[in-house]
């Protein structure tokens, strides 16, 4: 992947999918990877457009940006946007990456047409969400350490990301037991799962920096009001999640002005997002127009 120096001395790495189509801006989950899941390579290009992906500070060969807060993505993207020639984009993020892609649509509504939080983490703390409720044991426990402090978050990860940085498809079953519905383990069984364990495998073949500074963004100030985010939005959500439960999309769907909310029944952390890619970014594209 191409490497792009930033203007404080760290590197971000990148995809640029190619193509003619506007910009998609993807930013991955927590952890995740510049990887690119194929299932939404193929589908921005049935939208016309051009997917660009990055690994956030931390995660494969992107420096590490200690105690960065959710809204210190935005500076990386810019220079990333300046660097492609993009003026003009629309943004998604899954499951950790949908608070960085709206901090994207809140701060730069000059170059963000359009934002979707697929399955996107709610912030914590906040008045009318209980932030671990409905979550599978391992998220408990892994916020809980997250709650403790670095060194307690590093002891937990590390074990786990050891293991994730090995993972296939059917590992990531096996591996995340407790947070997968029968219609996220579906998922698992194709293409998709071996793309999802490439974006693991990437991600954390150089340890766990990029995961732990995620889950202490995560439970920190944000670094924005979710007011500022004017431009269309879009917040996608299922009722089976265990990663990321139902009532965070709930929080977000209420607490983002004039946002467009696709709360669904059925549907877990893979399949609210599987099911309906060429939907999400079709709407993302509409808004370009």
């Amino acid at each position: 992947m191409p490497k792009l120096s930033l203007a404080d001395g760290r590197v971000l790495d990148y995809h640029d999918a190619g193509g003619r189509g506007a910009v998609l801006l993807y930013h991955h989950g927590t952890p995740g990877s510049v990887t690119p899941l194929t299932a939404f390579v193929e589908a921005a290009e049935r939208a016309g457009l051009r997917l660009v992906s990055y690994s956030r500070a931390g995660y494969g060969a992107s420096d590490r940006n200690p105690g960065r807060s959710v809204v210190d993505v935005v500076d990386d993207v810019r220079q990333l946007l300046d660097h492609l020639d993009v003026e003009r984009c629309v943004s998604a993020g899954w499951s950790g990456g949908g608070p960085h892609a709206l901090a994207t649509a809140a701060v730069l509504p000059d170059r963000v047409a359009a934002v979707a939080s697929l399955a996107g983490v709610a912030p914590y703390g906040v008045d009318g969400l209980d932030f671990l409720a409905g979550m599978g044991e391992q998220n408990i426990e892994e916020f809980g350490a997250a709650l403790e402090g670095e060194p307690a978050l590093r002891t937990y990860l590390e074990p786990e990301g050891a293991a994730m940085a090995q993972t296939d498809g059917p590992g990531i079953v096996t591996g995340m037991a407790s947070l997968l519905p029968d219609v996220d383990r579906a998922e698992l069984s194709d293409s998709f799962g071996a793309d999802l364990a490439a974006q693991f495998r990437e991600g954390l073949r150089n340890g766990v920096d990029g995961w732990l500074d995620d889950d202490l963004a995560f439970i920190s100030p944000w670094g924005f009001d979710l007011d500022a985010v004017r431009v269309p939005s879009y917040v996608w959500q299922g009722d089976l999640d265990l990663m990321v439960p139902f009532a965070h999309g709930e929080w977000l769907a209420a607490h983002l002005p004039g946002t467009r909310p696709h709360l669904l029944a059925g549907e877990g952390h893979l399949s609210i997002t599987l099911g309906a890619t060429d939907q999400i970014f079709g709407l993302l594209a509409d808004a370009l127009t």
